[in-house]
Parts: C-alpha cells; structure tokens; sequence
C-alpha cells in the first residue's frame, strides 16, 4: 500500500508532466515531486541533499531540456518505464522486508537502479548515494551529523552493560 504522503507526491509529478505538456512524466518529475514530500526530504537533507537547490536544479532541467517531450495537443501524460518500474520495485521491496506502506523514502532508493537517468545523476552531484539512503531508512544513521535518529536496541539493554559483560567474560579467561 502506497503512504498518502506518496500518492500525494505521485499525482503531483503527473500534474507536473501536464502542467508542462509533456506527454511523459519521468523520474526527474518525480524526484522534483519527491523534494515535497516529508519522507522523501528527511532522507534527502540527512544525506546531506541541499533540497531547495535541487528543487531548483530540476526544475531548470525540466524547462530546459526536456522540450522534446512538450506535445502540441492537451494529453494526459503517462509514467515512463523507469517511472513505473522504480514504484514497482520500492513496493516490492517494502513488501519483502515485511513492511505495509511504501513511502517517499523507499521510493528514493529505488530511483538509484535506474542508473541511466538524470534523476540520479543529480542526487550523485549532492553526493549522495543508494548506501547513504538506506542506513538513513534501515538505522536512522545520517551521513551528516546532527539528522541521525535515536534507535533502541531489540533487548533494550544498555550498551555500557554490555561492555562490562564481556569484561568479566575476559578476566575469566585471564584467570584460566
């Protein structure tokens, strides 16, 4: 099940491919819609992704070069292959890690399959790569500081008990 943060961000890429009279909306109308939504920018700023500069980079790309997709005759635009294939492939990753809603942030790290597209050579121009997406989702681990999200361990133990266990553990094998 797609989160209405996403369905939000996927009709607003199609209304941006229309608004543009383009008869395909691509990943590059997507990501601009992406730099909306909540998920998507909180995995965008904790990978170090200036949003408002990316939202200006894109939208100077998709005024400037993608004039050939501009048809003459109102058309509802339709999703490219890469367009559909990345929310396809992010549902069915949400689907085998067992989780229910697809989000703005999953969608971003289906993106970077598609290596031939624009829309990944601008997050690659904010350095930000497939891995720096994934520990932000998977550990709230950001790649700049101060964006990380507090985690708790599974056992809710305390890492400082931890080590003190396994400084007993050693002193027995001292004694041994």
């Amino acid at each position: 099940m797609l989160s209405r943060n996403l369905e939000q961000s996927l009709h607003r890429a199609l209304a941006l491919a229309t608004e543009h009279n383009h008869e395909y909306a691509t990943l590059e109308h997507l990501l601009l819609s992406l730099t909306e939504d909540p998920d998507g920018v909180a995995v965008l700023r904790a990978c170090g992704v200036e949003v408002e500069k990316l939202r200006t980079d894109l939208t100077e790309f998709i005024n400037g070069e993608m004039g050939d997709l501009v048809v003459s005759k109102l058309v509802e635009p339709k999703p490219t292959a890469g367009f559909q294939r990345v929310v396809q492939r992010a549902a069915i990753h949400v689907q085998s890690s067992g989780r229910e809603e697809v989000t703005g942030a999953n969608v971003l790290v289906a993106i970077f399959s598609e290596r031939e597209a624009h829309a990944v050579y601008f997050l690659q121009m904010y350095e930000m790569t497939r891995l720096d997406a994934v520990n932000y989702i998977s550990h709230g681990i950001a790649k700049v500081s101060g964006n990380s999200e507090a985690r708790n361990t599974s056992d809710g133990g305390n890492i400082h008990e931890e080590n003190s266990e396994v400084k007993k553990g050693t002193e027995a094998l001292d004694t041994y």
